[in-house]
Order: structure tokens, then C-alpha cells, then sequence
């Protein structure tokens, strides 16, 4: 598979390493600095795009992935208020978009198990819920969006929920 990777930062480079000891080629690599000359055209060949860049950048970079038809997996999170958007560009060019909160093997787990363990409390009202979260020093959105995905997956579940709001800037989630 020809694929081309959007954000090289940790993860750009994590995948492109695996991506490689797979047999996949890496046809297009797009840095920090870089997204601003992407066009349709250096899509040509791509397979799929992988998206692990930055809030601020990722809407743009998908949407210029989509537009070629390129189908795109998006791994980054804290730009979703842009969603909608993007799945629009994504039925109007017919192809395809994937997006996670969390990748990993053992997150999704605890996401199910997140989502078994809110309907069981869901008529234990003399119990609260809240959140805390820490991350490594170089975490760009807070908060995350796997505290975000489990929150949300806690609220459709728990009847006196309603949203979650950010107590304290630094790690704790309250779900209100």
C-alpha cells in the first residue's frame, strides 16, 4: 500500500516506521510547515492518507486528502467541531473516512468496558463520577479526546448526566 502520512511528529514517524517493516511505501510526507502547498495532485498514487498532526492543522490536511478522493484515517484529536464538515467532503468525493480518539488495543477495551460499566451505575445515584487525566508534557488538546470519548460514552449511558465540563485546566473532567 502507497500511503501518505499527514503530520510527522511522534506518531507520523511511529507509522512510517511500521508502515515500512509491513511493506507499505510511504508516498507523501507532510511536516509542520508543509500543509499550506499540498495540493489534490500530490495525492496521486496515495492509497490512503494517515492523519496524527495537530488541531490546528488536521481539518485542513483532511479535507485537502479528501478532495483528491483519497481515502483518510485520522487518528488526531481537538479539532471535531469541524466533523460535519469533513464528512460532508468525504460523501461528496466518495471515499472514505475513519476517524478514533484512541487507536490503541487496550484503550478500546476500556472503552467498552467504560460504556458496561456506566449502565450498571446508572441507578446508583449515591455514587459520582468524575475524571483525571495526565498526560507527558508535550500533549497539545486538553483535554483529550479519549477523556472527551469517555465522558460522552458515559453520559448516553448515565440517565442524571447531561455534559461534562473542565473543572480544573490542568487533569479533571467533571461530568454534570
Amino acid at each position: 500500500m502507497n500511503l501518505a502520512l499527514l503530520g510527522y511528529g511522534r506518531m507520523g514517524r511511529a507509522i512510517e516506521e511500521i508502515a515500512k517493516q509491513r511493506g507499505h511505501k510511504i508516498g507523501l510526507i507532510v511536516g509542520r510547515h508543509e500543509s499550506e502547498k499540498l495540493e489534490a495532485h500530490h495525492f496521486e498514487g496515495i492509497d490512503v492518507s494517515i492523519d496524527f498532526s495537530t488541531p490546528g492543522s488536521a481539518k485542513s490536511l483532511i479535507l485537502k486528502s479528501l478532495s483528491s478522493g483519497t481515502p483518510t484515517v485520522s487518528g488526531t484529536t481537538g479539532w471535531l467541531k469541524d466533523l460535519e464538515l469533513v464528512h460532508a467532503e468525504c460523501s461528496t468525493q466518495n471515499t472514505a473516512f475513519f476517524y478514533a480518539s484512541n487507536f490503541s488495543i487496550g484503550m478500546n477495551i476500556l472503552f467498552d468496558i467504560n460504556k458496561r460499566l456506566a449502565r450498571l451505575m446508572n441507578g446508583q445515584i449515591d455514587y459520582e463520577v468524575y475524571m483525571d487525566e495526565i498526560h507527558h508534557q508535550h500533549k497539545i488538546d486538553t483535554p483529550s479526546g479519549t477523556a472527551i470519548t469517555l465522558a460522552e460514552d458515559i453520559i448516553e449511558r448515565l440517565d442524571r448526566k447531561e455534559s461534562w465540563k473542565l473543572e480544573k485546566a490542568e487533569t479533571t473532567n467533571e461530568l454534570v
